[in-house]
């Protein structure tokens, strides 16, 4: 089913979020080589959540920020807008290399980073359409509805209460939104909407406004010991953070570091208020689904519904669309599936595609870190949670710069050590044949398979995932 297309349809142009504020003109390059306290690489969430904690702390400090783009030109200003509480990784793999209760402690920050976003953002005058609606989490086959029950039994091993996930009943699942062939629903209060190109704006004005430095359209490709070196000069810095997520592979030297993982949404026009009246939706709650080649979307402030998943989900050798255009078969396939959540859509059309990349360690959990020998530093690989890990990362970086010990500097991603991914063509057939599987599991248990599908198991174990 070919996706219908309003008049006005756009295709890339970095994101829709950026449509109603306009794309941004990047700033002022770099001039020469200057000598800073901190030099950190990206203007993403993690690099302006570092200097903004960076400068709270220690307004003395002389903090630049280097970046190719413009600030929020990557994954901040294309995400699906989840400010999601859910651990970047499996429990278990921080648990093993420190402890059970270390890994409920990484958890439980991640659920206080969602609040300490929206304090800052309200602190700092941000408006980026924040509704702390919740997730809802839904099982549209009899294979979803046990893995749905399984990891609703598996949060509670790892320490979730009843206050922080709970399974519906069908009158609370419809209630607050109806989706076509739904058979069950978790509901988590630990999640709020945003909309992600407002935040990363507000954050940039935010740490200029402390006194950061941020020299956009400033390519960086050296980063080395207290050197971060570009076309335009060396920022030479007792500390020099890498905060690059999914265009990590870019840097000479880390090409093999993190995946850079595809991931696509579109955005309908504007619907009416009868169309709302049968969907719901009025809680403004984040949406997703225990499909093994899942989706994620939201309600828009502007009453659109913005819906994303996995379109080519990896390109050979690492390479990146950068400037976010999706190709056609991605944005019929996510048409046709947000169609079957919602019959009632059937009338509408497509506003906007788009596409960006996001990082994905070889064991798909999150690390921050700093070498104090060196200066060298970096957080990221966050799998697709990065709205608020971003925000635990940089108050994390924050307290290993300034040498504090705190709850936050032991947590167990700190000094995580990860292996690289193999090199190519092993890279592109892993993740390629992962989610051939994937889609093909889900199709087997959509056509009443009872339980996961034993092709999601050999997925699965093909990638670590």
């Amino acid at each position: 089913m070919s996706a219908p297309l309003t008049p006005d349809f756009a295709n890339g142009e970095v994101s829709f979020w950026y449509r109603s504020l306009g794309v941004p003109e990047p700033g002022e390059p770099l001039d020469g080589d200057l000598q800073a306290d901190v030099a950190i690489v990206g203007a993403g969430y993690t690099g302006l959540w570092t200097a903004y904690y960076l400068k709270k702390a220690e307004p003395h400090l002389r903090v630049v920020v280097l970046e190719k783009e413009f600030a929020g030109f990557g994954a901040s200003g294309r995400n699906g807008g989840w400010l999601t509480g859910a651990l970047a990784g499996s429990p278990e793999r921080y648990a093993k290399t420190h402890s059970p209760d270390a890994a409920k402690r990484l958890q439980r920050a991640m659920f206080e980073a969602i609040d300490e976003v929206i304090r800052v953002a309200a602190a700092e005058d941000i408006e980026a359409d924040i509704v702390k609606g919740g997730l809802l989490t839904v099982a549209r086959s009899t294979a979803q509805d046990v893995r749905l029950r399984e990891e609703l039994n598996y949060q509670r091993q790892w320490g979730w209460t009843e206050a922080d996930v709970r399974l519906l009943t069908r009158g609370e699942m419809e209630s607050r939104l109806r989706v076509s062939g739904a058979t069950g629903a978790t509901w988590s209060p630990h999640c709020a909407r945003i909309q992600p190109a407002k935040l990363a704006r507000g954050l940039a004005r935010a740490v200029r406004n402390l006194g950061v430095e941020v020299y956009e359209r400033t390519p960086v490709t050296e980063i080395s010991r207290g050197r971060a070196v570009t076309p335009y000069g060396t920022v030479t810095a007792t500390y020099v953070l890498r905060c690059t997520e999914g265009f990590t592979a870019t840097i000479p030297g880390h090409h093999r570091d993190w995946l850079p993982m595809n991931s696509s949404m579109i955005v309908t026009e504007p619907l009416p208020e009868d169309v709302w009246a049968e969907i719901g939706w009025n809680g403004r709650e984040l949406l997703g689904d225990m499909a093994h080649y899942y989706m994620y979307a939201q309600r828009t402030a502007d009453d659109r519904i913005a819906f994303g998943g996995r379109g080519k989900p990896y390109l050979y050798g690492s390479r990146i669309d950068d400037r976010g255009h999706t190709p056609a078969w991605t944005i019929d396939a996510l048409w046709s599936l947000l169609t079957s959540f919602f019959p009632a859509m059937a009338g509408f059309r497509v506003a906007h595609a788009w596409s960006g990349v996001l990082g994905v360690p070889r064991d798909w959990c999150s690390t921050v870190h700093l070498d104090r020998e060196t200066g060298l530093g970096w957080a990221g690989g966050y799998t697709g949670h990065g709205v608020t890990t971003t925000n635990l990362a940089g108050r994390t970086l924050r307290d290993l710069v300034l040498r504090r010990e705190s709850e936050l500097s032991v947590l167990p991603w700190v000094d995580r050590r990860v292996r690289s991914w193999e090199p190519e063509p092993l890279r592109w057939l892993g993740v390629h044949s992962m989610y051939r599987l994937y889609r093909m599991a889900d199709a087997r248990e959509s056509r009443g398979a009872e339980r996961t599908s034993a092709l999601a198991k050999i997925a699965d174990l093909i990638t670590g995932h």
